[in-house]
């Protein structure tokens, strides 16, 4: 499928530019909490399991919260919730560094994760308007941007880090500069107001076509749930790399998701989305399968970018699709389907870990790797809706 270029409006150009800042801003602020992590459990005195209890009050944070943000997005313009919901994520982000008790930093996570919901859910569904101004596929994009601000957000906190700059005035200063960016660039956005037709009474459950694409969505998370929390592991144990170098694993499956994310669009111009969601639940089975099978470093890091590539361009896509088919509004469109989605990052890396317990994470990776033919499978049974050029 070959769709023909044209020259962007002013409008289209302006809103791009500032949907694809607010994506910068929410991969910045959250790598910004990642990269002081260990920081943060040194000075609290908490071990790895009080750890792990600790930082699952944001992805508890996140689910509860998605019911919310679908009733918010029924009822007021996307660019409204999505504001609010970035004044919101840097406050949290800002006073996370002035914890000084566990109970307070679990009360600050949980508010972490409930505000990036509020805003990572309402710049999808901007992200959808924007891309109703152009003929051509440009959403991956944008989540490129998210994984681009990922890496410089990590850099930043790698550099204070080693100058012994406390997370309490880096959060401070990240907070501060981001809410200015989000303010500046908010004039921009698209205002999209909630269809009175596609108003519900509160938040909706997927119905058969939202399904299917949240079964996508779960499947694609759930690979990079897996490789998040134990790509690192699975180098230093299954290839037998040291603690030093096993990083390399995590290293090369992000910088071919980045990659894939920006070269998704051109793919998708060029073939269409579904079968770019078809290769891409492939590359995700093979990639997996082959790291299980062959558990040297140069074989797995080569499984490890297939991974990245084939799960860089599932949720955009997805999220694209589900925008324009569904009788919701685009913003509670994607709350349902990142409803099941989310799951997928909650559930499936515990059960990595059980699983690898039981038997060998070497299983534990074959029997995500099934999860690719799933996509495959349920990528046959959607339809791609025509584009809506404004």
């Amino acid at each position: 499928m070959i769709k023909t270029e044209v020259s962007e409006s002013p409008t289209a150009q302006r809103a791009r530019i500032a949907i694809a800042l607010f994506f910068f801003l929410s991969g910045f602020g959250f790598s910004t909490w990642a990269s002081r992590i260990p920081t943060i459990q040194h000075q609290l005195g908490l071990d790895e399991a009080e750890l792990g209890g600790v930082l699952f009050a944001l992805p508890m944070g996140l689910m509860l919260t998605l019911p919310v943000t679908s009733i918010l997005l029924q009822r007021f313009n996307s660019r409204q919730v999505m504001l609010v919901g970035a004044v919101l994520y840097n406050v949290a982000l800002a006073l996370l560094g002035f914890a000084q008790e566990t109970w307070q930093l679990v009360a600050l996570l949980f508010c972490f994760g409930s505000s990036r919901n509020l805003l990572n859910i309402s710049v999808n569904a901007q992200s959808v308007g924007v891309q109703a101004l152009y003929d051509r596929s440009i959403i991956a994009s944008f989540h490129g941007v998210w994984s681009v601000a990922g890496f410089a957000a990590a850099a930043v906190g790698s550099g204070l880090v080693a100058a012994g700059v406390l997370p309490k005035y880096h959060f401070l200063v990240v907070g501060i500069v981001l809410t200015a960016v989000a303010v500046y660039f908010f004039p921009n956005t698209l205002d999209i107001s909630p269809d009175p037709e596609k108003r519900k009474a509160g938040f909706s459950l997927p119905d058969k076509t939202l399904l299917k694409f949240g079964i996508i969505a779960f499947a694609s998370m759930a690979c990079e749930g897996t490789m998040y929390d134990w790509s690192g592991i699975y180098f230093e144990k299954a290839v037998h790399m040291s603690k030093e170098t096993a990083t390399i694993g995590f290293a090369v499956y992000m910088v071919a998701m980045t990659t894939g994310r920006f070269s998704g669009d051109w793919l998708a111009n060029r073939y269409g989305v579904k079968p770019m969601l078809h290769y891409s639940g492939l590359l995700m089975t093979c990639g997996l399968g082959l790291a299980a099978l062959v558990p040297v470093p140069l074989v797995a890091g080569f499984g490890f970018v297939l991974v990245g590539l084939g799960v860089s361009c599932v949720i955009p896509m997805v999220f694209s699709m589900a925008g324009r088919t569904s009788a919701l509004s685009s913003g509670s469109a994607i709350a349902a389907v990142s409803m099941v989605g989310y799951f997928g990052f909650l559930v499936v890396p515990p059960v990595v870990g059980f699983v690898a317990k039981a038997a060998d994470l070497r299983w534990s990776f074959g029997l995500v790797a099934m999860l690719g033919a799933v996509v495959v499978a349920l990528v046959q049974r959607v339809r791609e809706p025509q584009p809506q050029v404004s």
